[in-house]
């Protein structure tokens, strides 16, 4: 086996021809299956399969899922003790930095959840296990994505949701229709951005091979890093997570908005309605990420 393109060609990148049977014609007309379709198909018959196989011990089920809430909900409880001894955490209050804390904790984990399987990419790529999934007629992505799907990650989504649902109960905000519609934004595009970082970490490691924690940076230490006001932070790291890796518009940009504050770098107020466009780019540039490294890959011969 050489290359992706040689291992799959048809499965590389989720692509399948399909002819129409219903036509005995000459001229029968092939059509190019939809890769989205295939996708969601393949993800899911695999992700079942794995639910299946997580619900056969429930009780075990259970205590991880309870495992992931504790485990997460350390990082409000650090965010409580530090208002113990302050009044303000860089000029916001406590309710403020839980509106932010809840937005990135619900949207990190439901794009873990979705695509949290995506940094094994790479001890795949070394031990050589990747052939196996170039072979089958079914796209790589899908397969890559739903590996071992945890349902033990609603403990992150739980907890993320209940802090969220605090937020918003003590928030003390001139709620509009504009501003409640903001909620539901933020958490959907904020979950399309980190799902293309995922993926877009994924695609580095055809290249690396061993970079499972370059990703985890971006990834679980972005999440952690948007649960802070940006105001703490420096305005060259501030400027990075804006114009380079735009985590910046899960949840700062927008949710500044809805709490009436400016952003550090006082961008113009329209940009707190970018999130579906930046969502989208992130989401195209991840995709050509992706395909670029799988046909780049060479198989290791074992």
């Amino acid at each position: 086996m050489g290359t992706a393109g040689a291992a799959g060609d048809g499965s590389d990148d989720g692509v399948g021809v399909g002819v129409d049977r219903g036509s005995a014609a000459p001229g029968a007309v092939y059509v190019e299956r939809s890769r989205f379709v295939d996708g969601v198909r393949a993800y899911g018959l695999i992700a079942m399969m794995w639910l299946r196989s997580t619900m056969t011990y429930r009780a075990s089920f259970a205590m991880t899922a309870l495992g992931n809430f504790a485990v997460t909900a350390f990082d409000f409880v650090a965010i409580l003790l530090m208002f113990a001894h302050v009044d303000a955490l860089g000029g916001y209050s406590l309710p403020e930095i839980a509106l932010l804390y809840g937005l990135s904790g619900t949207a990190f984990g439901l794009a873990d959840l979705v695509m949290g399987s995506m940094d094994r990419l790479g001890r795949r790529v070394r031990d050589g296990t990747l052939d196996t999934l170039l072979v089958r007629p079914v796209p790589v992505l899908a397969q890559v994505a739903a590996d071992r799907f945890a349902l033990r990650r609603l403990g992150r989504i739980t907890q993320g949701a209940l802090v969220l649902g605090y937020a918003l109960v003590v928030l003390d905000v001139a709620w509009t229709p504009l501003k409640v519609a903001m909620i539901p934004l933020m958490l959907l595009c904020g979950a399309a951005i980190f799902a293309a970082v995922f993926v877009a970490g994924a695609a580095f490691q055809f290249v690396a091979q061993d970079a499972s924690e370059v990703q985890n940076s971006f990834t679980y230490g972005g999440s952690t890093l948007l649960q802070y006001p940006p105001s703490i932070f420096a305005k060259d790291l501030v400027r990075g997570v804006t114009f380079v890796v735009p985590l910046a518009f899960v949840n700062w940009l927008p949710a500044l908005y809805v709490l009436g504050r400016e952003y550090p770098l006082g961008l113009p107020r329209w940009v707190t309605f970018l999130p579906p466009a930046v969502a989208a780019l992130c989401c195209l540039l991840a995709g050509l990420a992706w395909r670029k490294g799988l046909r780049a890959y060479r198989s290791t011969g074992s």
